[in-house]
């Protein structure tokens, strides 16, 4: 018990331990931790640490990736809107809109093309760094990289300091500023299988990471390998998008056709000076659609 009468130069006592012992171990034990616990909430990571699954074709976990071609991207802004439905990202209204607050995991964002060129759209997500910024600045491990590449946010873990949204180069993190609200008939609607996220977190795209984990269990239960095929069109951007300008797989796949996208002499990656390393490819007829004013 607790010793109130101890008053050493040592310090008050607990237990046969000094207080400053104690606060010390304290503070050591969620460290201590963290890893395990991020493994644990990782869907790709068995809780044993196992392997989760991996790509019988090249011996390795997969590396999950996208790719998306502006040419065959119309600007519909179809991926935008099944990407809320289908993670429940709340709708914050137009004064967020002007305030800049509001949340949208993907974004239509202009390209400035070249001059006496029509502006374009760009479908933009999450980059999935495989060098995240994000990931390095966070004081409580509230978003770390999954052995899949996927980075992953944990929303009853964050503490709202949003180190992770100044970190990003992208600007593909959103803080909640309010308490979302969805009226009853949304309510309805809601994904069973994403959690909504409350007051004062971070929140992001995840590739879909629920649907992935959906589809390895099902792979198990019918005995089956998971095909190329059947991930291309995973992730509910990608579902929706009519002329399938948006293609998701396995980067560790040499013949998977997300693989085949990146490499492709039209590929390219935002801000691939920065060294942040993307695992989101677009490919477009010119270079400059991306970068404007840069060479190559």
């Amino acid at each position: 018990m607790f010793n109130r009468k101890t008053n050493s130069a040592e310090g008050e006592k607990l237990g046969g331990m000094d207080r400053k012992s104690f606060l010390k171990m304290l503070a050591a034990l969620p460290l201590a931790g963290m890893a395990k616990a991020a493994a644990a909430a990782s869907p790709e990571i068995k809780p044993d640490g196992k392997k989760g699954y991996v790509n019988t074709r090249t011996g390795k976990p997969p590396k999950w990736g996208m790719a998306i071609d502006l040419d065959l991207c119309s600007g519909c802004g179809a991926c935008v809107v099944a990407c809320k439905v289908e993670n429940n990202v709340p709708t914050t209204g137009d004064s967020h809109r002007k305030a800049g607050t509001d949340i949208s995991w993907m974004t239509m964002l202009p390209i400035n093309a070249e001059a006496g060129a029509e502006d374009q759209m760009r479908p933009t997500p999450c980059m999935h760094c495989e060098n995240p910024p994000c990931v390095k600045v966070c004081p409580v491990n509230a978003t770390f990289q999954t052995e899949e590449g996927i980075v992953a946010q944990i929303w009853d873990r964050c503490i709202g300091c949003r180190y992770c949204q100044v970190a990003c180069p992208y600007s593909r993190r959103y803080f909640n500023w309010t308490e979302p609200e969805f009226p009853e008939t949304y309510q309805q609607a809601l994904n069973p299988d994403v959690a909504t996220r409350p007051e004062g977190v971070v929140e992001k795209c995840t590739f879909c990471v629920h649907r992935i984990k959906n589809l390895k269990e099902q792979a198990k239960i019918d005995g089956r390998e998971i095909t190329d095929k059947d991930v291309r069109l995973l992730p509910a951007c990608a579902q929706s998008c009519p002329t399938e300008a948006i293609i998701f797989g396995d980067l560790n796949d040499p013949d998977s056709l997300v693989s085949r996208m990146a490499a492709s002499p039209r590929a390219q990656r935002l801000l691939e000076e920065l060294g942040t390393r993307p695992k989101v490819f677009f490919l477009g007829k010119e270079k400059p659609l991306l970068n404007e004013g840069k060479e190559g």
